[in-house]
């Protein structure tokens, strides 16, 4: 672990064209800059790994990079049919369910499957809820930022163990959490989903559940990178992000770099075109901004798409289309409700030589050591 100036590394390190009149400091940025810790990049143990893919074939090497929905009908089947990755899991799931059902479902997947497979689920707490709305006794989790205004951090660290524990008792072995995003606006989007409006306080929370989820193999995933402030829901369409990139280095990259910093397993990146970074692209499909998680930021892990199903990936471009640039992009995971396209059209452009296969193989060598870490393999 190393101590790093790495808001003022990330000014003077970014060389992305779109951002250059936007870069400048200002003092008190430059202050921020000294709290924020990050770490150097370990590369993953990849010798068993590399074994393993090398006797992958191309499908099977694609659908290792798929963090599907779950299908409401032959979910086995499909997994094995796909080489799924992972399963994300909905309030479906668990509806009408108990907890013996929902694990009995789990285990037919795995049993499935011919590498373990991630099966996660976004547990937030507040608006965000799956598993425990319909398996807690006490009811779903309340919001971090409920917590943390009624009992403090010590309220914030009991809630995350008990997330931990009821999602690995269903054999659930990822949380689609923390939230990184920086709102203090409570008329604004993400509002009831950040703890705080303060970048301090939400990277504080960030490090406290890495931690907890990390001690427990629970795997984490940092969101929504770079950061979604004030901006509005891109479920519903294409967002544009005009702040500036000072901004950006002061308060939202935070949370991230503390992350990091804890041993996230995967960052999740946003939908929003962040005009700083990449005027064209959504963040999700920028390889800018890839580049800059992994140059800027030094993370290793799994980077992984918000949904490619959601109103601003479907204005921007065709379903198929969506997973193929993303793949291009840089992103290790991709978070998609439509399989049964996307997976074909991946497939067809390795095979065209669109995207090369050593980029393949790098993200599923961290999708494999994420499993690794996890104890599934």
């Amino acid at each position: 672990m190393k101590k790093i100036l790495a808001l003022l590394m990330l000014g003077a390190m970014l060389t992305l064209t779109a951002c250059q009149s936007s870069q400048e400091q200002t003092p008190q940025a430059q202050t921020d800059a000294q709290t924020v810790e990050s770490q150097e990049p370990t590369e993953p143990e990849t010798d068993t790994l590399e074994e393993m893919v090398a006797k992958m074939s191309t499908e099977e090497k694609v659908g290792q990079m798929f963090f599907a929905r779950c299908p409401d009908v032959n979910a086995a089947e499909t997994a094995a049919q796909y080489h799924l990755g992972g399963y994300i899991l909905f309030g479906r799931d668990f509806e009408n369910l108990t907890a013996e059902d929902v694990k009995a479902n789990i285990k037919s997947y795995q049993d499935a499957s011919a590498v373990p497979m991630l099966i996660g689920t976004d547990e937030e707490g507040g608006t965000v809820v799956r598993a425990s709305y319909y398996l807690r006794d006490e009811g779903a989790f309340l919001s971090p930022r409920d917590y943390y205004t009624d009992g403090g951090w010590e309220a914030v660290e009991s809630a995350e163990t008990e997330k931990a524990d009821l999602l690995l008792s269903l054999g659930i072995n990822v949380n689609l959490a923390p939230v990184c995003d920086v709102t203090g606006e409570p008329e604004q989007f993400m509002y009831e989903r950040s703890v705080s409006g303060d970048a301090d306080e939400v990277s504080q929370f960030v490090e406290k559940t890495v931690s907890i989820y990390r001690s427990k193999k629970l795997g984490s995933v940092l969101k929504h990178f770079p950061g979604y402030g004030d901006n509005s829901d891109t479920h519903t369409g294409i967002v544009n992000d005009s702040r500036s990139y000072s901004e950006f280095l002061s308060k939202d990259f935070k949370p991230f770099a503390t992350g990091i910093s804890a041993g996230a397993d995967c960052i999740l990146v946003s939908h929003n075109i962040v005009e700083c970074m990449d005027a064209e692209y959504p963040a999700s499909l920028s390889d800018k901004v890839h580049q800059l998680m992994r140059d800027d930021l030094r993370f290793n892990g799994v980077i992984m798409t918000d949904d490619l199903a959601m109103g601003a990936i479907s204005e921007y471009t065709g379903t198929d289309t969506a997973a193929v640039f993303a793949a291009k992009a840089g992103n290790d995971m991709l978070c998609c409700s439509d399989i049964e396209v996307q997976y074909p059209a991946v497939v067809e452009a390795v095979n065209k030589q669109e995207i090369p296969m050593e980029q393949i193989d790098r993200s599923v060598i961290r999708v494999l050591k994420w499993k690794q870490d996890l104890g599934l393999i």
